[in-house]
């Protein structure tokens, strides 16, 4: 049904080669995309692999070189900016397919170097890969590495200073106290630098429920490569993480959090059930 889809489009899409050759750029670009819009959403509920080859297949089925680079840009950016979890993949495979390797080119060196820090910040962490394992110095003495295997994690990247993180620390610990009935462990992994500011916060951030398991943690030099590694340019960035160390959930919110809960709660049952088996 979707390759239908796609060849209905590429109609469309030959129809604005034509089109390119009488008018103007810009009333083709329009046109365009709006058939991306009208396109990613009639694909929205397929798979990211089923994504990528679509995508793949449009581009590759353009032939006028301005147009398949519109085409192949509006793609990456509307995918860059994904309202689905896990679809960044497939702007990180089309920057990979087209753009690494020179096939297309972006209209200048700062798209080209803002796709390109996009993509090394969010290939490391997307659904399904093993979580980075980052090592992180404990609130008093001696350090920790997390996320810790064997146990359903949230990281929760903040910073005191950031605006955003303080309206999630106010409620967070009520969302965690009623909404987790199975073993949890919550990371809160200060992103600052300020030692009194991250004590004055330890203070305030509690959690009652005895199914959750509070860790705070920071790495004030970056030895970790944190930053780097879970794409840590701005705060709060929260990630969920299986029990066997693969990533679940990804630029989570509080409401995409409590979604998420009930499938977390499933692979805990499991992954114990199977833990309980091996032994």
């Amino acid at each position: 049904m979707i390759r239908c889809l796609t060849s209905f489009l590429l109609v469309l899409f030959l129809g604005c080669n034509l089109f390119a050759q009488t008018k103007d750029s810009e009333g083709v670009y329009a046109v365009l995309d709006s058939l991306v819009i009208n396109y990613v959403g009639a694909i929205q509920q397929e798979s990211v692999e089923t994504k990528e080859g679509e995508c793949d297949f449009l581009i590759n089925s353009v032939k006028d070189s301005l147009l398949r680079q519109h085409l192949a840009l509006s793609l990456f950016n509307y995918y860059k900016e994904a309202p689905v979890m896990g679809d960044e993949a497939v702007a990180i495979n089309i920057y990979d397919k087209w753009f690494a390797n020179g096939t297309l080119k972006f209209r200048g060196e700062f798209e080209a170097l803002d796709a390109e820090m996009f993509c090394n910040l969010n290939r490391n962490t997307l659904l399904g890969m093993d979580a980075p394992k980052i090592k992180a110095r404990k609130p008093y003495f001696g350090k920790i590495i997390v996320p810790l295997n064997g146990v359903t994690t949230v990281l929760w990247f903040y910073d005191t200073s950031c605006s955003k993180c303080k309206a999630e620390s106010k409620l967070l610990p009520e969302f965690l106290e009623k909404n987790v009935d199975f073993p949890l462990q919550f990371v809160a992994f200060y992103a600052g630098q300020n030692r009194k500011s991250w004590r004055q916060f330890r203070r305030s951030f509690k959690v009652g429920n005895p199914d959750v398991k509070l860790v705070h943690c920071w790495d004030p030099k970056v030895d970790s490569d944190y930053l780097r590694l879970y794409g840590v340019i701005s705060t709060p960035k929260m990630y969920m993480i299986a029990p066997e160390g693969s990533i679940i959930g990804r630029r989570l919110e509080l409401d995409a959090l409590q979604q998420l809960l009930p499938v977390a709660r499933e692979i805990n049952t499991m992954f114990d059930g199977n833990d309980k088996n091996n032994n």
